[in-house]
């Protein structure tokens, strides 16, 4: 049974529409204002409509890793994340009845155990899901992800690496520059250094491939980016000097190990190093804060693979200090 309460508070009409015991609410200036969106939700509610019936966010959350996410570049991290959402209760409400307060009530349980910036990429990912849902499987009227107020945006990271930092990463790797790369754990630290000389992102050092690799012409190739582009990197001759560590055959990827597995072992190194707050991302704020001495604006946007050099404000950190060493 589908019923709506009408209560004046002040000024304003507030209109509660229930069904099964779940309830939509809205503030209008009007009792008739109030009416008319009572009605429309009355309608939701009641109506097959050519809305599939039966069908739960939990389903919605599955569909979507099989048949959406594969196609993606970040395929293997959203589908971790839509598999965590297949196990939370707002997985088991119906397509049909739900509404914005599931939505605002799953954000207050997360704020329990997440940052802000963790909520708003969550909510992000689950928006886009329920909107295929409406779109394309017509499994809902509307999406409730949008009559929510999102978190604030955190401010962006701004870590630095510390020179005594660098060194410290190094040898919890066991690193020697004068010696022959023998185990993973140096390839990592040369992934490591490879980056804070190009500013190349995780993904993009362990998808490296000889093929792409030009030394003779001082650049590699990165033909599928994070932004769609395919992007020529230029070398100095310290990365041309780390990619010759890397072996002699220049067959297949530069890096074998596989990077998920080179993820802990980077971050247990962090840990053995006593170094708090750093991801391997980091290195590429740090380099294009390097890079920045040496190149001007547009040729480091090109580089990094930013296509509106206003972008790099977001990874070019100097602090007070550098920036007054200059002015001398």
């Amino acid at each position: 049974m589908i019923m709506a309460t009408y209560r004046k508070a002040g000024k304003k009409w507030r209109v509660e529409v229930r069904i099964k015991g779940r309830a939509v609410r809205g503030t209008f200036s009007s009792k008739i204002e109030a009416q008319s969106w009572a009605i429309e939700k009355e309608k939701e509610f009641g109506r097959g409509g050519g809305i599939v019936q039966g069908k739960t966010l939990g389903d919605a959350f599955k569909k979507y890793a099989r048949e959406v996410s594969p196609s993606k570049k970040g395929a293997r991290w959203e589908i971790i994340r839509l598999e965590k959402f297949q196990r939370l209760p707002l997985a088991d409400i119906q397509m049909n009845i739900l509404c914005a307060a599931d939505i605002r009530d799953w954000m207050v349980t997360c704020e329990k155990t997440l940052a802000p910036g963790s909520i708003l990429r969550e909510l992000q990912i689950m928006s886009v899901v329920i909107e295929q849902a409406r779109t394309e499987w017509k499994w809902i009227d509307n999406n409730p992800c949008r009559e929510v107020r999102k978190p604030k945006k955190p401010p962006h990271r701004d870590r630095r690496i510390s020179p005594d930092e660098e060194k410290r990463i190094l040898l919890a790797l066991e690193y020697d520059d004068s010696a022959r790369i023998q185990n993973v754990r140096q390839g990592i630290a040369v992934a490591f250094l490879f980056a804070l000389e190009t500013g190349m992102r995780q993904g993009e050092i362990w998808g490296l491939t000889w093929n792409n690799v030009f030394l003779g012409q001082k650049y590699v190739t990165l033909p599928d980016t994070k932004s769609g582009y395919k992007r020529d990197v230029p070398l100095s001759s310290r990365a041309i000097d780390l990619l010759n560590k890397m072996g002699s055959s220049k067959n297949g990827r530069v890096w074998r190990s596989r990077q998920a597995s080179c993820g802990v072992i980077f971050r247990r190194a962090l840990d053995l190093a006593e170094i708090k707050n750093m991801t391997f991302h980091d290195s590429r704020h740090e380099a294009c804060t390097r890079l920045a001495r040496k190149l001007d604006m547009l040729d480091l946007a090109k580089m990094i693979g930013h296509r509106d050099p206003r972008s790099l404000m977001i990874y070019y950190n100097p602090t007070a200090s550098e920036i007054a060493d200059r002015l001398g």
